[in-house]
């Protein structure tokens, strides 16, 4: 039996590149506000931004990959995981946008956010449904 990531390592491959991108943007502000650990303070509000759009990122995407390879090793359909990766991605961009727009709410910060959960509560459920067929 051939196993394939082909998917999940697409939308992995746009992920890693977004993640690159909000890493690189804490380093340009941690240099910027001389500030080697932590959030700065309170006038550093970019920087806080900056780490704060960074870990969302990483609390949700390992977990959300996960979930996607496991739906396409269970031989879920692709045309689906396609769907959900891409409002996954949008989803991640928004929040980052929005985010930076205001450390309050704001409407990217929120269809960011819905976003993730929507693809993995569909994925949490499709899963589980696989796996009990």
């Amino acid at each position: 039996m051939s196993v394939s990531f082909a998917t999940t390592g697409f939308y992995a491959g746009l992920l890693t590149l977004l993640l690159i991108v909000h890493s690189v943007n804490v380093i340009r502000m941690r240099l910027k506000f001389k500030v080697g650990l932590g959030e700065g303070a309170e006038d550093q509000r970019p920087l806080i931004k900056a780490v704060r759009i960074h870990g969302n990122f990483v609390e949700y995407m390992p977990l959300s990959l996960l979930l996607m390879a496991g739906y396409e090793t269970a031989g879920g359909n692709v045309q689906l995981l396609h769907v959900l990766g891409a409002v996954l991605v949008i989803g991640r961009v928004f929040h980052a946008m929005g985010l930076n727009k205001s450390i309050g709410t704001s409407r990217e910060r929120q269809i960011g956010m819905l976003s993730t959960f929507i693809v993995m509560l569909v994925l949490a459920v499709e899963n589980i449904r696989l796996f009990l067929l």
